[in-house]
Order: structure tokens, then sequence, then C-alpha cells
């Protein structure tokens, strides 16, 4: 039996990429779809992409870009700097890229040149890193960038009345244009829950493993999930992006 699993945000927590993964009983029938933000948060992000770029070669996977990936892609391959992403993860990748050599680093720039900024199955079901703007949906966004820096999104799912029809003209239009939307970045500890949540149609599975949560991983057709440990307790000496 395939089934088709969404992963959320892993942060450079290898160890609990590898507990969701036995967790979840995942084979290589199953497809998997990861949303993004593979680095930076604790200090296995090299580990983290080496597995993904194993897991591509034994499973049907697709893989999102995360705003933390792009960071990282824009540091390897041109050094630019960026303070903000040196406070926020960034630094512990930095340094623990600065101890590879090229070649390995050269396997990292080609995996992350690879990352899709969304994909749309045959359910017309959206994965999607952080969100889109374009009331057309994402073939039409006028700023690619928002596909992995967005919030909106997230925002407006959150703050909805849950009593309004999608008929309703005040019906904000972003939902009614895919079956279901998956997203991560923004993690779901800012609302006090460590599970995926659903608000409308939007499926946030973001439960903060870089903060104090765990990595999740859903079935899309059931809904069930399987989940690490806090990432935290996985990296004891670490302090994550806290």
């Amino acid at each position: 039996m395939s089934r088709t699993l969404v992963i959320g945000d892993i942060h450079g927590a290898f160890k609990a990429l590898e507990q969701i993964l036995e967790r979840a009983e995942v084979s290589p029938n199953d497809t998997l779809i990861f949303l993004g933000d593979y680095v930076d948060g604790w200090g296995q992000s090299p580990e983290v992409l080496d597995k993904l770029i194993q897991l591509s070669q034994t499973h049907k996977c697709i893989f999102m870009r995360g705003n933390h990936d792009d960071l990282l892609l824009q540091w390897l391959e041109h050094k630019k700097d960026n303070p903000q992403w040196f406070q926020h993860g960034g630094e512990i990748t930095m340094k623990k890229y600065e101890m590879l050599d090229d070649h390995y680093k050269n396997q990292h720039i080609k995996f992350l040149k690879t990352l899709k900024n969304y994909f749309i199955d045959t359910q017309n079901r959206l994965f999607i890193h952080a969100g889109f703007t374009n009331l057309k949906g994402v073939e039409h966004e006028y700023f690619p960038k928002m596909f992995y820096w967005e919030r909106t999104l997230w925002e407006n799912a959150l703050s909805l009345n849950p009593n309004l029809s999608p008929n309703d003209i005040l019906y904000p239009k972003r939902f009614k244009i895919y079956s279901e939307i998956y997203i991560g970045h923004t993690p779901t500890t800012q609302i006090n829950q460590t599970t995926p949540q659903q608000k409308a149609n939007v499926w946030n599975i973001d439960t903060g493993a870089a903060f104090k949560g765990p990595l999740s991983i859903l079935d899309v057709n059931t809904k069930n999930f399987w989940q690490s440990d806090p990432v935290y307790t996985l990296y004891p000496h670490e302090n994550g992006r806290n």
C-alpha cells in the first residue's frame, strides 16, 4: 500500500528525521513530500541534506524550497552574508559547512538548486513552504519569494470565522483555489500547539522542531501523523533557534 506523506520543517534535526521515518514505517512505496527548511537551528544540517539526497534515490520524493534553504544556497554559492540568517540558525550551519571540502559542498549546492517552489498533486492539493499572495493561485504569483517567506496565508486561516461559508462573499479567495493547502514556515507552537493544525483547508505541518516542538510527518489521505521526541531533548547541548 502506498501513502503520500508530508514532512514539516526539519531545521538540521537529523536525529528527529530518522525517528519519524522509523515511527511512520516509511517504505519505498510511499511518496514523501518535504515542505522545506531542512537546515539551520540544530547542528546536523549537512547530515539532513545527505539523508534527503539518499532518500531521493530510493523513494519518490518531492522537495519544497524553504527560506532557510535559499539563504544557505546563497551563502554556499556566492558567500552572500546575511546577518539576520546568522542570528536565526545560520551560524551553526555556517560553522558546519566551513569544515567541509568543496566537493561535498558542491553536492549540496546541486541538491538545493533542484528544490521546488510548490507542488500541486492530481487531487488539486497544494504543497508549499510558506504561502502565496495572488488571488488566482500560485501560477500567477508576481513575487516568487513569497512561496518561501509569506505568512499571511496562515494568519488569515487562523483568523477566519469557522462558521463562514466558502460561498460567502467575505470568504478568502485563496482558500477556494485548492482542495487543501499544506504549509510549514510558521510554527504551530506560536499558537501553543505541537501537532499539525488545520484551519479552513490549510494544514500547517511545522510543529516547532526548530524550537521546543517535535518534527512531524502526516499521511495526507488519512490525516494520521507521527512525531519525533521534542527535538531539543535530542540535542541537549545545543540551543537550536531559541
